[in-house]
């Protein structure tokens, strides 16, 4: 079962098992849950779960996905995603619902005053959320004598699978009691992931190369990049697809595969999607096709490869491929839709490896130029004067806490973001990397931004 169906779903884990299949068999499908509404269900159920995933290289090319049985969404949702869950057939549940999705705290443990969790602590036996949809579904399974599913986190966050166990026993110790919290943190598996590859929404276009390249009629069409990559922590005990036929990567340790997607890839897909947006980059190649952005881009990834551990791959290579991914035009991912949801993404991509960076003395400005794109961001207008929603989670705090605040003030604006709770940590809110930060927040503001990137390009 997969809980929150959305397109990086059908073009990742729904892709790799589809090819696990293809390439060794067996008589694993998967299960959707749509969380946020019925167009997926609607969509794909009419078409027997198959969808078009089309991968936008040089060539595009399309092949039909058929590893998907249903899409649960709507009315009776609980009671129908209980009732697959608990089935003896499902060994795995697996999500992509985004951080803010699941009401958990990074410190550990769920975050009660999320609007599902919330709910789901007061009706635990019909839960509508991550949370309590997984804790039930495990409660049934030990109450019937079933062995326990995998819990398969698939979102970018760090440390994925013990972050995700930590809220699911929190959830059941409050819900269900100490015995089966405990019993879950001891016999339940949440095997650690690193997913990666660029999805963008769907579009008229993507419904018409579909139908251009596969003969028919596809209302649930995906399109996606070439590169796929799916590095997890070899963990099942009650079985799994042979996703290595489809080319995961099963590993002892999925740490530093982690840390160098968030520092490398998705640190400078922040840094441009700031940079680029406020300086009028639709598309993520657009920023690549601007020979200073590039090079910032570029100047970001090596600074980020330097904090790193240790890994079996060669990471100026892998520098080079994503700068090519970046570039591919033929993908249309907007900077807008990366700039969401700042305030969770940024700690671990920006201001961790600032973190490690100030601790040597090493090189601030990557990070800094970074922290200061998204300070300018969430002041909510352009160079022009028009605003723009930011979508992040933290929002109506973020402007409520800059209300009355001049953008003739950058150290105001530097010490009002610094200040918002479990955000910037302690050492980059003071001293070197303050000062940093609030020095490129100044040349934008009184600059503009495309003056100001050309300022740090120099």
């Amino acid at each position: 079962m997969h809980l929150g169906f959305g397109a990086f779903a059908r073009a990742h884990i729904a892709a790799y098992t589809d090819g696990a299949i293809a390439a060794a068999g067996g008589d694993w499908r998967i299960m959707g849950v749509s969380l946020r509404g019925e167009d997926v269900a609607n969509v794909l159920n009419p078409q027997d779960g198959r969808y078009t995933l089309i991968e936008r290289g040089e060539k595009p090319e399309a092949r039909v996905i058929a590893s998907i049985a249903d899409v649960i969404a709507g009315s009776g949702l609980s009671g129908r995603v209980l009732a697959a869950i608990s089935a003896p057939g499902c060994r795995i549940v697996s999500t992509t619902v985004t951080e803010k999705g699941y009401g958990l705290l990074r410190s550990g443990g769920c975050d009660v005053s999320h609007p599902a969790v919330a709910a789901d602590l007061l009706n635990p036996s019909s839960p509508r959320g991550v949370l309590g949809l997984i804790a039930q579904g495990l409660a049934l399974r030990f109450t019937n004598g079933l062995a326990p599913f995998v819990v398969l986190c698939c979102d970018n966050l760090p440390e994925n699978g013990p972050l995700l166990r930590a809220a699911v026993v929190d959830f059941v110790r409050r819900t269900h009691g100490p015995a089966l919290a405990d019993r879950i943190a001891a016999e339940v598996s949440f095997p650690a992931t690193m997913v990666d590859r660029i999805t963008p929404a769907s579009t008229a276009r993507t419904l018409a190369d579909a139908a251009a390249l596969a003969g028919y009629e596809d209302r649930a069409a995906v399109e996606t990049e070439p590169f796929s990559q799916w590095v997890i922590e070899d963990n099942f005990p009650s079985g799994r697809p042979s996703w290595e036929n489809a080319g995961a990567l099963f590993v002892p340790d999925v740490a530093p595969y982690e840390k160098m997607k968030l520092r490398m890839l998705n640190g400078s897909h922040s840094m441009l999607a700031y940079a680029g947006f406020l300086s009028g980059k639709t598309y993520v190649c657009d920023v690549m096709a601007d020979a200073t952005l590039n090079r910032l881009v570029r100047r970001h990834m090596t600074a980020a490869r330097s904090t790193l551990p240790t890994v079996a791959m060669d990471l100026e290579a892998y520098a080079a491929s994503l700068c090519t991914r970046f570039s591919n035009p033929a993908i249309a991912h907007e900077t807008r839709q990366i700039a969401m949801d700042g305030t969770q993404k940024l700690p671990q991509r920006i201001f961790a490896p600032a973190l490690e960076m100030l601790a040597r003395g090493g090189d601030l400005a990557p990070f800094a130029f970074a922290t200061a794109g998204w300070m300018r961001y969430a002041l909510g207008r352009d160079d022009e004067g028009r605003s723009y929603p930011l979508n992040d989670p933290r929002e109506a705090e973020i402007q409520a806490a800059l209300a009355g605040i001049g953008t003739e003030s950058p150290a105001a604006v530097f010490s009002t973001l610094a200040a918002i709770p479990d955000f910037l940590p302690q050492p980059l809110a003071k001293g070197e990397f303050a000062d940093e930060t609030t020095r490129r927040l100044e040349r934008m503001l009184s600059l503009g931004m495309a003056k100001a990137i050309a300022a740090e390009a120099e």
